[in-house]
């Protein structure tokens, strides 16, 4: 509990001082929460096309908790829907790798090497739902022996991250990465 005790706080005096709680959707319901901004002097342009590329290499240290880089992608489609960006207008892909990989396993892979559930799942099947791509760097599945077969299905495997990252970025994918 007291390691939760900072966020519940910051969550509360948010809540207090600006009248709002951070909301999901409307483009995935369970994950990807953001807060409303009123009154933004730099405008989005709505008509737009929105093409971004995650690189997705770390994840929490912590078994059980969901990787905060992939809940981006989340954030990413609910912000912009919220302001009026239509679903149709962005593309969004997360190029996955590193320590990253583990975290696209399937529940029953993740099991058998980490004894619990993958805490991702649900939220990358809400991803895919909604036309998010995932791709596997292909020299990661290797050297971290994490073979397709034992990721979510949808999951597409590259040769690389790299080739993967750049032929996006080629497709005029602006890439986001922190």
């Amino acid at each position: 509990m007291l390691r939760f005790l900072p966020f519940i706080l910051v969550a509360g005096i948010s809540t207090m001082l600006f009248g709002q709680e951070k909301k999901t959707g409307p483009i995935i319901k369970d994950f990807g929460k953001v807060w409303t901004i009123e009154n933004t002097d730099y405008q989005i342009q709505e008509d737009t096309e929105f093409k971004v590329v995650f690189d997705i290499m770390n994840t929490p240290e912590e078994l059980g908790q969901r990787n905060a880089s992939i809940e981006t992608a989340a954030r990413f489609l609910n912000m912009h829907a919220q302001n009026g960006v239509a679903k149709e207008n962005m593309k969004v892909a997360l190029v996955v790798h590193n320590k990253a990989s583990k975290d696209i396993s399937t529940n029953e892979a993740y099991k058998n090497r980490y004894g619990v559930a993958n805490p991702n799942s649900e939220m990358i099947v809400q991803l895919m739902d909604a036309g998010v791509e995932f791709i596997f760097c292909g020299q990661s599945s290797i050297s971290r022996n994490f073979p397709i077969e034992e990721t979510i299905p949808g999951v597409q495997l590259s040769l690389s991250a790299m080739t993967a990252l750049i032929q996006l970025q080629n497709d005029g994918y602006r890439l986001i990465k922190f």
